[in-house]
């Protein structure tokens, strides 16, 4: 009996050992808004857009008020997210849509994958050539759901085909995820980038709009047909999602087990009323202001980093990549600009995680998605294009840049721009998207039928090129899909 006590007490040590060592790996989400401004959350300083969810997650962690975004506007954003680089070391020098994702270099997803983790994405992703993130490493991609008749960017179908604000559905799939992956006992990433709050918000629910104290009445934007009331509906969808996450990490104890990073992909739409309080600037007539490439931030890792802290230190949003490797102990590539900020996060070190951040848009058809610029100490020092004049701001003494101290300190100009030029000449020419190698044919070597809302595959998902029988049969189930839409849009009217 004694030796049947002792086999069975062992058989219970080792089975806990292995929960503990399940769990041992941390569980990362990454929460990557689309055009939320710094002036725009609760624990920024907003204060007629409620926040709690996005506040209560700056209390348990450190708010990030420095953070910057090297490539606006979306999509090179996201190509430096993914690979943990200046997007400019790829020859991405702007929007640039249909530039390949580099085979050479792993995204995060890549790394994560092949060290034992479950890697899932949910929402936009508007980067590489033929890439989808099936392909660059994430194996559970939730699918898009279609859009409601006249339902705009936002309003959606759900399963019944009633309408539904689609951040609600993006909300749905994150903590989908989440569940799933906790009871099967495996570290998770979830790359979570939702449509939100991208505009237009022209149908914005009015039960989200009015629990925001923006007055009604106010004047619609004649390009989006918006304005902050309805931008501030937007944020409070969003935020519910950010609070849903959160109850459910609570409710199964995954909190201490979960490193969370909130940030933007670039800053606020000022057409719909978003704004970069304390400074000044954001997508549309505010490109030439800092406010178009500062994102709020927000990591929240209880246990490990501090609560309810501040960090004012210069950092960017590709230095999440190396961070979220180093909190998972995994190996970091060669490849990366990006450094791990946990020990500044953490009160390890002090002071900027970089002193010196660049920027270099070109060949945009629009003159202010160009930008030269670099941001030094307390200085920004920038231009919209080669041809034209320097402007100098000290962003401590003038955060909204309404004076130009470029005449009064041109030993500063100098330095700074001296300092560009350097940087500049280690990029590569920008990449020739007319001359770029054809994407490798159609026909998916997994099967990516939906399995549920999602597609499912092991990351790896690669692409061969079709034979002429097939070819056929796309082209003419193509032309079939495009009819049946032609037919069901004139039913609609």
């Amino acid at each position: 009996m004694k030796k049947n006590v002792v086999l069975l007490l062992g058989l219970a040590c080792c089975l806990t050992g292995w929960s503990k060592s399940a769990q041992a790996s941390p569980n990362i989400i990454l929460l990557f808004i689309d055009d939320l401004g710094v002036g725009d959350i609760g624990a920024f300083g907003c204060k007629d857009i409620p926040t709690p969810h996005m506040d209560r997650l700056a209390k348990e962690g450190v708010t990030l008020t420095q953070m910057y975004v090297t490539n606006p506007p979306c999509s090179p954003s996201r190509h430096s997210l993914l690979m943990g680089t200046y997007a400019q070391q790829d020859g991405k020098f702007g929007m640039m849509r249909g530039l390949p994702l580099p085979d050479e270099k792993p995204t995060f997803a890549e790394v994560f994958r092949d060290h034992g983790y479950v890697t899932g994405q949910v929402g936009k992703w508007d980067v590489g050539y033929h890439q989808s993130p099936s392909s660059r490493g994430f194996m559970e991609v939730a699918i898009e759901p279609p859009k409601a008749p006249n339902g705009k960017l936002f309003m959606r179908l759900d399963d019944n085909g009633e309408e539904i604000w689609l951040t609600e559905l993006d909300g749905d799939r994150l903590v989908e995820f989440v569940d799933r992956n906790r009871k099967k006992g495996k570290p998770f990433m979830m790359y979570w980038s939702p449509l939100a709050v991208h505009c237009p918000h022209s149908n914005t629910p009015e039960k989200y709009c009015e629990r925001t104290s923006v007055p009604k009445g106010q004047p619609l934007n004649k390009t989006f047909d918006s304005n902050r009331r309805l931008l501030g509906g937007g944020i409070v969808a969003l935020d519910d999602q950010v609070g849903r996450l959160l109850d459910y990490l609570d409710e199964h104890n995954m909190r201490e087990n979960t490193l969370i990073i909130l940030a933007s992909d670039n800053g606020p739409n000022v057409g719909e009323g978003g704004t970069s309080t304390p400074y000044r600037g954001g997508k549309g007539k505010g490109r030439e202001q800092v406010g178009w490439t500062l994102t709020p931030g927000i990591v929240s890792w209880p246990g490990v980093i501090p609560q309810g802290t501040r960090y004012d230190g210069m950092m960017c949003t590709f230095d999440f990549y190396a961070t979220m490797l180093s909190a998972a102990e995994l190996p970091l590539p060669e490849h990366l600009d990006g450094v791990d900020v946990m020990p500044w996060l953490t009160g390890k070190k002090k002071g900027d995680v970089r002193d010196t951040v660049y920027w270099y848009n070109k060949n945009s058809k629009t003159r202010t998605r160009d930008i030269q610029a670099v941001r030094f100490g307390d200085w920004r020092l920038y231009r919209a294009q080669q041809q034209e004049t320097w402007k100098l701001y000290d962003l401590k003494k003038d955060p909204r840049e309404e004076k130009d101290v470029a005449a009064a300190f041109p030993e500063v100009v100098k330095q700074l721009e001296q300092k560009h030029n350097e940087w500049a000449q280690t990029l590569p020419p920008i990449y020739d998207l007319e001359n770029r190698p054809p994407s490798g044919g159609g026909i998916p070597d997994q099967d990516i039928s939906p399995k549920g809302k999602w597609i499912i595959t092991d990351g790896k998902l690669g692409y061969t090129k079709p034979t002429a029988e097939q070819a056929e049969q796309m082209k003419a189930a193509k032309k079939a899909a495009k009819e049946a839409k032609r037919k069901k849009k004139g039913q609609g009217h």
